[in-house]
């Protein structure tokens, strides 16, 4: 069987920390959000299956108990999810209170459209003397339409998966929570799994999101505190042809698999989704009827094994339902052997509970990062001898004879910015320090087998947090509030939007040094990884966006030259747990000091270019090369100034401009930037 490379293998300690829970049923996370409960604004950033539901439950409690919070709404995305709130008997654990919804309340059990009769329960639920209503994103939306926000003061609302929110105007949940947060008279508790929209739109506007205090736990500190789970693997993989044809060389039948078909609309697609379906089947072995119990499909292996497989994509209703129904049934929950194979297309993804999925095999790109993120998050539950969990991205091959190769080629860049957005997600944090004769150690920090050298670079890591703390020579500090709050929480915000920048992408895979092209890293780390920072926080002053910018080209760059020691040409290691820290504490070995401009020098894509090489055929990548090269730009009006910009920074510390002759590739380019404004410049007075 051939295996998908994968981009990133992440192995993980297993210490139990992020399962085990304190003497009032808490979990770490938990704890960490109950600490901040007294906050009126609270954003909660935590993984997959880390418990937010749970965590959401005690705050509420509380603020219903001891914060004059007259009433909790709990507002989520669509109905399903609405289970994650069912009664739960938190005193059996410890709390002082248990979680109690009366059945009449939780609105995403109850029929009718979201904007009639549902409405008309949250106003009677305003009215009432009951405490707690869960309802979805868009009833809580026609609700505060007719109702106003006035309707709501006092109250606790909470919104699950935040990350559906804007402040785009057209966001009508959005323009919303701005009009709550202007009033002044809620609580709100948002939770979110991604971390960031997968579209360019923030989620709050900036000035509402200072107000917000926030609990991040990330996928490193849940990860690396499960019990079981051990190994994540995530990839790409191409195919040729048909999909179904290409599938068992990546689909292992006797992993716990949910496949994700492509969307009818995708050129994956064979616009027939029922007879891909049959075809998947047909290739996994011999159909020997439907469960009458589940509607579970089963299907007899060329080993002689039962699969139970669950088809969510079937079109009859009655049907599907059925098949729903067995895979939410609570007595099932603790079965392995329930089901092996569950084929969707727009289900069994965000809030999809099934803690002994395997791998999470995705056909085709989607619509944006955050899918991705759930998607993958389907995979990423701790369960007893589930010791590795795998997402895989089956894309099709671009082809030169096809009208759709331009289409095939946003598709390929798309997946790999997917890709280099998870390692850096599920990377342990960065805390960057500038290295100054005043730095010392700090208490909790690991400095390595010699201890803190105060003569030289240190790269500290504290396992419990899951934290670095590096000192990088010549590294720009934030100095206001926001700019540190974006250094510390955000920088995954900067790096998603820098990875799925096509210009940078396009030039760094395809026009980098590696690749045999002319781009320097430094067009991509300061030219370009500045716009986008100065585009994405206006209001920061320039040393600011300078600091952030700085920041997450380290973050990013430390992650990929860490990647490259772990998994040397993309291989999957069975290195140990240490295995990410040691590969950050190597760069070190490799280059004695950490230096800023060191690190300006690295191609954030040189490792995703050596993988896409490994995983596609040679005659396609130098296709989506020529595709890539035929529009290719050589300089922007916008570049030129930024060069230029850079080049006054170097006269400053070097007391002379750039040279157009000089053997230094950076020092060149800066120089080209200034000649060609001045040539506009001259240009403009002749015409």
């Amino acid at each position: 069987m051939v295996q998908a490379v994968p981009s990133v293998s992440v192995t993980y300690a297993r210490t139990g920390a992020s399962t085990s829970a304190n003497e009032l049923g808490m979990r770490p996370m938990q704890e960490a959000a109950y600490e901040k409960r007294g906050e009126q604004y609270l954003l909660i950033k935590s993984p997959p299956a880390s418990g937010k539901s749970r965590a959401l439950m005690f705050i509420a409690l509380d603020k219903l108990a001891h914060q004059g919070c007259k009433q909790a709404i709990i507002v989520v995305p669509e109905r399903s999810i609405g289970a994650s709130f069912h009664d739960e008997p938190l005193s059996r654990h410890g709390f002082w209170a248990d979680w109690t919804v009366t059945p009449k309340w939780n609105l995403c059990n109850a029929p009718g459209a979201e904007n009639g009769g549902k409405v008309n329960a949250v106003e009677a639920f305003l009215g009432s003397e009951d405490q707690i209503l869960v309802c979805t994103h868009a009833t809580f939306r026609f609700a505060v339409d007719r109702l106003g926000v006035e309707a709501f003061d006092d109250r606790l609302i909470a919104v699950d998966e935040f990350h559906h929110v804007s402040a785009n105007p057209d966001n009508k949940l959005g323009l919303h929570l701005g009009a709550f947060i202007a009033r002044d008279r809620v609580h709100i508790v948002a939770m979110t799994g991604s971390y960031f929209r997968g579209d360019a739109d923030a989620v709050l506007a900036p000035e509402d999101e200072a107000k917000f205090d926030t609990v991040t736990y990330t996928y490193y500190q849940q990860l690396n505190g499960y019990e079981y789970l051990k190994q994540l693997d995530i990839g790409y993989f191409f195919y040729a042809g048909p999909y179904a044809d290409s599938l068992l060389k990546v689909l292992d039948p006797s992993e716990k698999t949910i496949v994700h078909i492509p969307s009818v609309n995708s050129r994956e697609s064979t616009k027939d989704k029922i007879r891909e379906v049959e075809h998947i089947i047909e290739e996994l072995g011999d159909w020997q009827g439907t469960d009458p119990a589940t509607g579970f499909q089963l299907v007899k292996t060329p080993d002689g094994r039962i699969l139970r497989i669950a088809d969510l994509v079937e079109d009859d209703p009655a049907k599907r339902d059925r098949v729903s129904a067995a895979l939410k049934d609570p007595s099932q929950k603790a079965n392995r052997d329930h089901v092996d194979i569950i084929i969707a297309l727009g289900m069994a993804k965000e809030g999809f509970d099934w803690i002994w999925c395997e791998h999470a095999l995705t056909v085709g790109y989607r619509s944006s990062l955050t899918e991705i993120v759930q998607i993958i998050g389907r995979a990423t539950r701790d369960a007893p001898g589930k010791l590795r969990a795998r997402f895989t991205n089956l894309i099709a091959e671009p082809d030169a004879a096809e009208d759709t190769v331009i289409e095939a080629v946003n598709d390929t860049l798309k997946a790999i910015a997917a890709s280099l957005l998870m390692e850096q997600v599920l990377a342990p944090r960065f805390e960057f320090k500038p290295k100054t004769p005043a730095s010392g150690p700090v208490d909790g920090f690991d400095y390595g087998e010699g201890g803190y050298d105060p003569n030289g670079t240190n790269i500290g890591f504290n396992e419990e947090t899951g934290q670095f703390q590096i000192e990088i020579k010549g590294l720009v500090g934030p100095k206001s509030k926001e700019a540190q709050r974006i250094c510390q929480q955000d920088l995954n915000e900067v790096i998603a939007s820098f990875v799925q920048d096509k210009v940078a992408l396009e030039k760094g895979l395809f026009d980098g040094a590696h690749a045999g092209g002319e781009t320097l890293s430094e067009e991509l780390t300061q030219v370009r990884m500045g716009k986008i920072v100065k585009d994405k926080y206006p209001e920061l002053s320039p040393d600011d966006q300078e600091a952030v910018r700085q920041h997450a080209v380290a973050a990013l760059n430390l992650t990929q030259r860490a990647k490259a020691e772990i998994n040397p040409g993309g291989e999957a290691s069975s290195n140990g747990n240490t295995a990410f820290v040691d590969g950050v504490r190597k760069i070190l070995v490799d280059v004695r000091e950490l230096d800023i401009d060191l690190i300006d020098r690295i191609n954030p894509f040189g490792e995703a270019y050596a993988i896409l090489a490994k995983t596609m055929s040679e005659e396609s990548l130098k296709q989506v090369a020529a595709v890539i090269g035929a529009k290719r730009v050589n300089l922007t009006i916008e570049e030129a100034r930024v060069l230029a910009t850079r080049a006054l920074q170097f006269k400053q510390e070097r007391r002379r401009l750039p040279s157009i002759t000089s053997p230094d590739a950076w020092e060149r380019r800066m120089a080209e930037g200034v000649a060609y404004l001045q040539r506009l410049q001259a240009e403009a007075k002749r015409g």
